[in-house]
């Protein structure tokens, strides 16, 4: 019995280890504002948003609006998008219309969430938006997280549209 136990701890624990709470969408906004975070502002979704939003997600949003922060130039988002089957939360600023920071809050997958880590997440940094929605530069994939990586690449994307829209 008990090395039934010990192999399916074993098996288990990548699963376990992949998922988690890395920062609360508080304190990541907080952080970013050094404690003294704005208050929030709305995006409204209208009829002439939709478009660019379903364009870069593949599918429609199913809110209204979506909060953000702002101070000068800097916006920060708060996003989700399904990687496999569950959402990645992910903190996003925005600062002159391109990347400053982009950093992986949430993430419930079982698998993937090596897209949580700097060598990952700073290729983002400095990007902006083309006129054809695509980032202006190519982002490196990892290997057996494909499907996060295509996820955080469309939060970027958004981010930067939602900040254009604004």
């Amino acid at each position: 019995m008990r090395v039934f136990i010990v192999i399916a701890l074993l098996l288990t624990s990548p699963v376990i280890l992949a998922r988690g709470v890395y920062q609360a969408p508080e304190d990541f906004i907080s952080s970013i504002f050094q404690g003294d975070s704005p208050k929030p502002s709305v995006l409204w979704l209208t009829k002439n948003i939709r478009p660019g939003i379903k364009a870069i997600l593949g599918h429609d949003m199913k809110v209204m609006r979506v909060r953000y922060w702002t101070l000068n130039t800097r916006t920060v988002w708060v996003l989700e998008e399904i990687g496999k089957e569950e959402p990645i939360t992910v903190g996003i600023v925005v600062n002159h219309h391109r990347l400053e920071q982009l950093k992986v809050l949430i993430y419930r997958e079982s698998r993937g969430s090596e897209v949580r880590h700097p060598f990952f997440t700073d290729q983002f940094s400095g990007a902006s938006l083309q006129t054809n929605m695509d980032l202006d530069r190519t982002i490196d994939g990892i290997s057996g997280a494909t499907l996060s990586v295509r996820a955080l690449k469309k939060l970027a994307r958004l981010a930067l549209y939602l900040d254009q829209q604004r």
